[in-house]
């Protein structure tokens, strides 16, 4: 079996590799050369062998080179990562570096600076028009600010000053809040609506920004934005209080004799003569001959002389459509056309008219209707309270 494989074998092998017959011409003459089956096996293994050989070496390398490179790629990447960490940590640490040098170098330049924003933030505060009362209400806290002894602590006198600035909001806050809402209470005793005589917008006016975003405020004011929203809440209440405040100045709120009698009010009543219901468009001051009579709102004189039934008349108007009038004076002080000022005397208590005795017979009109009296005094005396 094994002889009878093998003899295949060998004529496979002589059939795939047959004796070959080489012949070589050179010079002249004629070389034969026999390559037999074995000669041509032999060449062909050695053949294959090397082939195999050098397939094996470049796969090998191949694969090497392969390897290197994912290795040397991960490497770079491990080293890149590392130097952007340490290219952080020294960032990070030059900044802390700095920031220490600063810290050291100039602490009183910082305490310094931080005084000085107070005192414009106090100054601020306490230059606004129209609210009497706010600087006696301020003193102390700004006075305490100042009062920081001159060998403090660089930044000890920065938390004192802070701690003051903090203080001084608070105190401009509740003052500007207090008055705005007596103005407000005040306006709504005269029956007039406090919102028609407020700032529109919400703005803060004056020095500071018109802004309603508190960060540009904070930009402007070189402070964190929680004490900007402060800032611009104070300064609101304080800018509607100084708006009220400068309304009510033009409005007819101061009384019209130092007498505080009266006789008569407004709406219906008896007429003294006919005895009758009659409305009574008025409020009667009760007083002697020659009290003097004020205006209870700067403006300009529109009528003075006679009117039926009320005597000697003096009529004002005040502009915004509020008009007041005088009447059965014994005397009038002022001429059509004059410009008048609040608490100007124009004239004296008489009995001129349909009167029964001296008194003064005092009106106040709103866009031409009638109004009461009495709610604009006493909502005058309010306002005077808060002066």
């Amino acid at each position: 079996m094994c002889m009878s494989r093998f003899s295949r074998l060998r004529r496979s092998l002589e059939e795939l590799f047959p004796e070959r017959h080489l012949y070589v011409r050179s010079g002249g003459e004629m070389r034969a050369f026999v390559l037999t089956t074995g000669k041509q096996l032999t060449f062909a293994s050695v053949l294959a062998v090397c082939a195999l050989w050098m397939g094996i070496c470049t796969a090998a390398m191949m694969v090497n080179a392969m390897a290197l490179s994912a290795t040397d790629q991960e490497i770079a990447r491990t080293q890149a990562k590392y130097e952007r960490w340490i290219a952080d940590r020294q960032a990070r640490l030059n900044s802390a570096v700095a920031q220490l040098n600063a810290a050291n170098g100039s602490v009183d330049d910082l305490a310094l600076t931080v005084e000085k924003r107070h005192a414009a933030l106090a100054m601020l505060l306490t230059d606004v028009k129209g609210a009497p009362g706010l600087t006696h209400a301020l003193a102390p806290t700004i006075q305490r600010a100042s009062n920081v002894p001159a060998g403090t602590n660089p930044m000890r006198r920065i938390e004192l000053v802070r701690a003051s600035q903090e203080r001084l909001i608070d105190a401009a806050d509740n003052f500007a809040k207090s008055r705005a809402d007596r103005l407000r209470l005040a306006f709504r005793l005269a029956g007039l609506t406090p919102t028609s005589y407020t700032p529109k917008g919400g703005s803060l006016g004056g020095p500071l920004i018109e802004a309603k975003d508190p960060r540009a405020l904070a930009a402007v004011l070189d402070v964190d934005e929680s004490f900007a929203v402060r800032i611009q809440h104070a300064a609101t209440n304080m800018s509607e209080a100084t708006a009220l405040a400068e309304a009510a100045a033009k409005l007819p709120f101061a009384r019209p004799t130092n007498h505080t009698g009266q006789s008569s009010g407004f709406g219906v009543r008896f007429d003294p003569f006919t005895r009758r219901p009659a409305f009574h468009s008025g409020l009667d001051f009760v007083g002697g001959f020659g009290v003097p009579i004020y205006t209870t709102a700067p403006g300009v004189v529109s009528f003075t002389g006679v009117r039926s039934g009320y005597g000697n008349t003096i009529e004002i108007d005040h502009g915004s459509g509020f008009k007041t009038r005088y009447a059965h004076l014994q005397a009038i002080g002022v001429n059509a056309g004059q410009r008048v000022a609040v608490g100007q005397r124009i004239g004296a208590m008489g009995s001129t008219g349909r009167s029964t005795g001296p008194h003064l017979h005092y009106e106040v009109w709103v866009n031409g209707r009638a109004q009461n009296p009495d709610r604009f005094v006493k909502a005058g005396d309010y306002v005077l309270q808060d002066s």
